[in-house]
């Protein structure tokens, strides 16, 4: 499973129902096995946050995405997240543009 088969049907699903795929694809992954459990709040509440305006009918746009992983990157120490994390971050969120 990878991010793609997560987005097809996010407008629709549920709040478990995405973080049942979401950690099923972090397990499956190789690319995101090193995220922790802690990174994985971290990308799930991004998730949600890009479902909700999903359902609203708006897109998520370049912008938005580099403006939540400058927020992130200033973050980095507090939320311990590595270069590596933050850029398996990105890749996820970057499946969300549209």
């Amino acid at each position: 499973m990878d991010i793609q088969d997560l987005m097809k049907n996010i407008k629709t699903m549920t709040s478990d129902q995405i973080e049942r795929k979401f950690n099923e694809m972090v397990r499956e992954n190789y690319h995101f096995k090193n995220l922790s459990s802690k990174n994985k709040e971290t990308v799930m509440d991004f998730v949600m946050k890009y479902r909700d305006i999903l359902k609203e009918g708006r897109h998520i746009d370049s912008l938005r995405i580099k403006d939540d992983m400058h927020e992130l990157y200033e973050k980095r120490i507090s939320l311990e997240l590595t270069e590596e994390d933050l850029d398996d971050i990105q890749k996820i969120l970057e499946a969300f543009k549209s």
